[in-house]
């Protein structure tokens, strides 16, 4: 039985069972937290005024609530920007969320700097309940890049060992 300095006297199956096991949970936490993507875009949804209840007072975007103050004149010549703009950041947030879930760790970035943009504005229109709803979805993408992450650095060793054990004739 040949066993490896590291994992403290675990066998090599034992060891790439465990490596194995570490990935999917990544794998599984970066796929869970870019459904945080859609949870966004159905509660923008929600405080867009999309459905007929709105709740503005816990979930709201900073950029709706600046484009309805300071806009206003706008939007009453050009009635259809507004939703315009809704369903433009509806489908940004669908659209992170489906390459999130593919695994590309960039979607999680455009999320967090997209979001804290918002946060932003939220903060001039005095809005802290939606500014906490955005810090938790800021938060959870943080952690699904962090996961692919860690995803990509411990994935290029296996790799390695794997051609490498292909490779040996005592195998």
């Amino acid at each position: 039985m040949q066993t490896l300095n590291v994992g403290a006297g675990r066998t090599d199956q034992e060891y790439k069972a465990a490596e194995d096991q570490r990935r999917a949970d990544l794998v599984a936490g970066s796929r869970s937290d870019a459904n945080y993507f859609f949870w966004a875009a159905a509660l923008a949804a929600l405080a867009s005024g999309l459905f007929p209840v709105r709740i503005s007072f816990l979930v709201n975007i900073g950029a709706f609530d600046l484009l309805a103050i300071y806009g206003r004149p706008f939007l009453q010549t050009h009635p259809l920007a507004g939703e315009g703009l809704v369903g433009a950041w509806l489908m940004a947030l669908v659209g992170l969320g489906f390459a999130a879930r593919a695994g590309h760790r960039w979607a999680f970035w455009v999320g967090m700097v997209l979001y804290a943009a918002d946060m932003t504005a939220l903060m001039a229109t005095f809005s802290l309940w939606a500014f906490g709803v955005h810090a938790f979805f800021v938060f959870k993408w943080f952690e699904g890049q962090r996961a692919l992450n860690k995803l990509g650095e411990g994935g290029g060793v296996v790799a390695c060992e794997g051609i490498v054990e292909s490779q040996n004739p005592r195998d």
